[in-house]
């Protein structure tokens, strides 16, 4: 079984790879940015719909998931580190901690344009491309390059508060619908108390929703509990199984361990070990 915390402490990827992808999380943080196509980022209660252009910055525990449009051209390069590797540059001598927008924002959206994404680029292409070679040289190089990257973050964030912006209603009601799971995801839920609360009708919500995210509600508020469970396995280490299972809204322990097992790839025990030694 795959450990469910392996990654390298730092690397950049770029892909033309316009492939769904399901709802996951992971301990390293993401920075996230999008050259081209047509697609919805959905990152713990937040929708993004992304232009190019657009440089996102991931708390990794939070659940994400892009729901792309594969009939157009799909471009992003995505660069996972973490943070814990990257601490000892936040420390004096340096003056700048380049991880404080990660812990004080989590999970927010940049959008650059101009020299400013011109410049990102140029970052992100040689850092993907120091990624994938070998040698001490290399990674010290891949380090120092991703570091100015995180400056130029840092300046960035100190300006940025620009709300989330919808073209149209149904990004805005599957928005609404992530706020009202967030609020009671550990509840039992009915797709009627949506109904009630949006005042739409429950099957063109479940339609549209699913058209926003390519999820159902149903597997949301799935992904959404299993995600605080990991989350409660991480932190909260004296928590049983089954005192996380009723915590986070599932009814029966045989249930919850099946969903996390079918989504994790390991039972809630087994991660709640692995959790323990790192």
């Amino acid at each position: 079984m795959r450990p469910p915390f392996h990654i390298r402490p730092l690397e950049a990827h770029y892909s033309e790879n316009g492939t769904s992808m399901k709802f996951h999380s992971h301990t390293h943080f993401e920075l996230y940015y999008f050259h081209g196509g047509k697609a919805n980022y959905l990152i713990g209660d937040k929708i993004f719909v992304l232009s190019p252009g657009d440089l996102i910055l991931m708390h990794g525990m939070t659940l994400h998931c892009p729901n792309v449009d594969t009939s157009v051209p799909y471009r992003r390069t995505i660069v996972h580190f973490d943070p814990a590797f990257i601490k000892p540059f936040t420390e004096a001598p340096f003056a700048i901690n380049v991880l404080q927008p990660f812990y004080e924002m989590k999970n927010v959206r940049l959008h650059l344009e101009g020299t400013a994404r011109i410049e990102v680029e140029a970052m992100l292409e040689k850092m993907c491309r120091l990624s994938f070679e070998d040698g001490a040289l290399s990674r010290d190089r891949l380090i120092v390059a991703f570091l100015d990257l995180m400056l130029l973050v840092y300046e960035r964030c100190q300006s940025s508060d620009a709300p989330p912006v919808f073209p149209s209603d149904k990004e805005r009601h599957a928005q609404n619908i992530i706020d009202f799971v967030e609020e009671h995801y550990h509840e039992d839920l009915h797709l009627e108390q949506l109904e009630e609360r949006l005042h739409l009708n429950k099957y063109y919500l479940s339609k549209l929703f699913k058209e926003v995210t390519g999820a159902t509600i149903f597997d949301y508020v799935y992904h959404r509990r299993i995600n605080q469970s990991k989350i409660h396995f991480v932190l909260d280490r004296d928590m049983s199984v089954t005192d996380v299972c009723y915590k986070v809204g599932f009814k029966h322990p045989s249930h919850f361990t099946r969903m996390f097992k079918s989504r994790v790839g390991c039972t809630p025990e087994q991660f709640r070990k692995q959790a323990a030694f790192t």
